[in-house]
């Protein structure tokens, strides 16, 4: 009946939310260790050169 669908969307819901909340914090755990390790070896990770949208985007040659 009805108390069984208010139960499952309860249960459900507490579920999902813990399950939002545990993918959150392994995220942010990977992103902490990924910046630290990247202020630890600075020389790995060089700041690439800026180069404009032109150089970036091949010619454009239409077909007829």
């Amino acid at each position: 009946g009805v108390h069984r669908q208010i139960l499952f969307t309860t249960v459900g819901w507490f579920v999902g939310y813990y399950l939002t909340k545990r993918t959150e914090y392994i995220h942010a755990k990977l992103d902490r260790e990924l910046f630290e390790y990247v202020r630890q070896h600075p020389e790995d990770f060089k700041a690439a050169e800026k180069r404009r949208i032109g150089e970036l985007l091949e010619d454009f040659h239409p077909v007829r």
